[in-house]
């Protein structure tokens, strides 16, 4: 039996990261990269370093410019096993980024360019639609990140009901931004996707602005009746909660020394994802993503905590 085929679409960023706290890019201070990051870029990479290892595969669609940034992001993916058949090198435009800072309370500021990059390029649906289905794609994950681009989140939602329609299973983390909230568009279309979804991976922010006053067992019961296979909850270092028709369950975070926690999340969703989708049972694939998550917080850089199964089990087994 053939493994999985997951894919993603969405923005492909390099990143900045300051090595300063406190600084919140209101005054110099150096910063180190670029690292190779977006969020739906994080997931695939830690999705094809896993998939390839269970007879699958892993293909992703996106832009990314005809610059140094763009190659950065390119090589790694590649690299990782990633079929880049449908991103596409935008000639003119530059490749998005991010700049990231992080303070004392723990909180981070953000600074994205996104829309007047190559990022927001994304192929033609119709090209989309068709690479996915020649590819086999069994799963699509869309990260929540790309929902704040109106017309991104239109490709998104298009996408999604389309191969949805072929039976696709829908992966969705909502990974909500807050700053983006008053745009009416945005909340719809991560309802819209819940909709469609077998596996809902929120997190603990994203729970309390999507269910408010709800305990993890309601909002999780009425999602699983509507038609999901796995919801999970991502608690950060409260570690996780999953459920799916055969009752929930929960786990620990691992002790690990916290470096850069951007793209923990990322990383976490695409292995419970991809191994759910080779067969895997729920409590083996939740053990092995939140073992990959606190991977993921131990490497500056949102890409370069991801991880081989072989790493994730080592990890998952030690006291």
């Amino acid at each position: 039996m053939a493994g999985p085929c997951i894919g993603s679409i969405g923005e492909l960023l390099v990143e900045f990261v300051c090595t300063e706290k406190d600084a919140r890019h209101r005054r110099a201070a150096p910063y180190t990269g670029p690292f190779p990051s977006g969020a739906p870029g994080i997931f695939i990479d830690q999705a094809a370093r896993l998939a390839a290892g269970l007879g699958g595969r892993a293909v992703f669609a996106g832009a990314v410019g005809d610059d140094a940034f763009g190659s950065v992001i390119l090589r790694r993916l590649v690299g990782d096993g990633v079929d880049p058949a449908l991103i596409r090198v935008v000639r003119g435009v530059p490749t998005g980024t991010a700049h990231v800072g992080y303070n004392s309370d723990g909180s981070r500021d953000f600074v994205f360019n996104m829309a007047r990059s190559a990022a927001a390029c994304l192929p033609a649906a119709a090209e989309v639609e068709a690479g996915f289905s020649a590819a086999g794609i069994t799963v699509l994950h869309i990260s929540g990140s790309m929902l704040g681009d109106p017309d991104m989140r239109a490709a998104a939602v298009d996408l999604c009901r389309r191969l949805h329609a072929r039976g696709v299973a829908i992966s969705i983390d909502p990974n909500i931004r807050t700053e983006l909230l008053a745009d009416a568009g945005y909340l719809e279309a991560v309802t819209a996707l819940m909709t469609m979804a077998a596996f809902i991976l929120p997190s603990d922010a994203d729970a309390d602005l999507l269910f408010p006053g709800e305990t993890f067992d309601e909002w999780s019961a009425r999602l699983l009746a509507g038609g999901a296979r796995a919801v999970v909850l991502k608690r950060g270092d409260q570690g996780c909660i999953g459920r799916d028709a055969a009752g929930a369950l929960a786990l620990p975070a691992h002790a690990v020394t916290r470096v850069d926690p951007t793209g923990a999340g990322d990383c976490f969703c695409a292995t419970f994802v991809t191994l759910t989708a080779a067969g895997q049972p729920m409590a083996l694939a939740l053990a092995r993503a939140n073992a990959a998550g606190a991977l993921a917080v131990g490497k500056l850089g949102p890409m370069e905590g991801n991880s081989t199964l072989a790493e994730i089990d080592a990890q998952w087994a030690a006291p």
